[in-house]
């Protein structure tokens, strides 16, 4: 993240610009007030689903946590040139901790998408937790093999492979064969 601030420090801002209580933001996200606290403090590594509530409720756009955009025209990302890079967690975050999410428009202002190169590592733990959220979810796998779990379903997907999904139906990503992978990430989220 740029200019060195991070997830919490950046939704406490806002929501303090906004003149919203922590207990108030809490409550409109369904969160409890312990978890906001967590979330704002940096205690714990907040989830998508979590950011997306966060956003909506805030009325900005989910990158607004991500960056400090300022740019209003073409945002090119070069190969070799790393962003700072985020770590984002499933609904329980002491066990998800294993994917790493670097914005490739982070640049870009007022954009609708978030597109991401994230990399998964393996977990140890397989009771993966589901994630929903408001928006649509396309990813491509670059490297290594993952599996997608979208409801009831499970989708293995190799190097070359997409899927493209709503995700208000529960889901989760994450490694095949307990080896690392590479995926592009493109997340739209309604605000």
């Amino acid at each position: 993240m740029t200019k060195g601030k991070s997830v919490g420090e950046r939704i406490s801002n806002i929501r303090q610009l906004k003149d919203i209580s922590r207990e108030e933001l809490a409550d409109r996200c369904q969160f409890t007030l312990e978890v906001l606290t967590k979330i704002e403090e940096d205690a714990v590594i907040p989830s998508l689903g979590h950011l997306i509530k966060i956003s909506r409720v805030l009325g900005v756009r989910l990158g607004t946590f991500l960056d400090d955009a300022d740019q209003l025209g073409p945002v090119i990302s070069r190969k070799g040139v790393n962003k700072p890079s985020a770590s984002f967690s499933n609904k329980n975050s002491e066990a998800r901790v294993n994917l790493d999410f670097h914005a490739l428009a982070s640049d870009k202002s007022g954009r609708h998408m978030e597109p991401l190169i994230v990399q998964i590592k393996p977990s140890e733990r397989k009771d993966y937790l589901l994630s929903s959220h408001e928006g649509e979810e396309f990813i491509y796998v670059l490297e290594g093999e993952i599996e997608v779990t979208y409801g009831k379903e499970n989708h293995k997907l190799a190097v070359g492979d997409s899927i493209y999904y709503d995700s208000v139906v529960e889901h989760h990503i994450h490694t095949h064969a307990d080896k690392p992978a590479t995926i592009l990430a493109v997340v739209y989220a309604p605000y």
